[in-house]
């Protein structure tokens, strides 16, 4: 018996959940449009456990989400997953969030792009086939009209996760299929954490770090033109 705490924090949507054996026993999100992680993840964590009536050290792992998403959320989740498993000596285990984030939808055939917002027209995006596959790299790309062609001349393809909205407007294929509401949720880890922890797919806790694909770059602000 395997009981995992998963973490999502790359995006607006701070989730936590607990699993035994891949099944979620207990979850909390907050995707009310704003980082609220720092105030309610240590809270979240606090009340799944209470909610499946699990103590700490029945735990046997925690996962984090590991990006690409947000610096700010990625550094919060990973920091607080680290601290629980010096503190409970447990394994860490790390599921890419645009993974997950694709297991959130099934399909019979087609593809499945799930695309993380990235600032201006840019997104994280990745490929899946209908069997989860991933089919191409993550990447960080600028939608354009021919975004995606290869896959939508031959495929029924559908979009989710928040950067989908800014494609909408962009990408006007009658095969581009896009669905609302989608995000990385700790629901999705549930699973592939598990899958994971049977295969002892860990990461070394001390050095792990988030997949950022970019470099977090701090734009300086404007001098102030000096008054006389």
């Amino acid at each position: 018996m395997a009981i995992i705490i998963n973490i999502e924090t790359a995006t607006k949507n701070c989730s936590v959940s607990i699993a035994k054996e891949g099944i979620v026993l207990a979850v909390k999100e907050l995707n009310n449009g704003n980082y609220s992680h720092a105030e309610v993840l240590h809270p979240f964590i606090l009340e799944v456990l209470k909610e499946a009536n699990i103590n700490t050290n029945q735990i046997d792992a925690v996962a984090i989400s590991k990006g690409p998403g947000s610096y700010t959320g990625l550094r919060i989740g990973v920091s607080a997953a680290k601290g629980l498993c010096f503190a409970l000596n447990k394994p860490l285990i790390s599921i890419h969030t645009l993974h997950s984030l694709a297991h959130s939808v099934s399909i019979k055939e087609g593809i499945i792009i799930p695309l993380l917002d990235a600032r201006r027209m840019e997104v994280y995006a990745s490929v899946y086939n209908a069997k989860y596959q991933q089919i191409r790299d993550i990447k960080a790309e600028i939608i354009s009209e021919n975004s995606f062609s290869e896959y939508l001349e031959n495929s029924q393809v559908y979009f989710l996760g928040d950067g989908a909205h800014k494609c909408k407007q962009t990408i006007l294929h009658k095969n581009a299929n896009f669905i609302d509401d989608k995000f990385p949720s700790a629901i999705e880890m549930a699973k592939l954490s598990f899958d994971k922890y049977k295969k002892n797919d860990i990461e070394d806790v001390a050095y792990f770090e988030p997949f950022y694909l970019k470099d977090f770059v701090v734009i300086p602000e404007k001098k102030k033109k000096p008054t006389f």
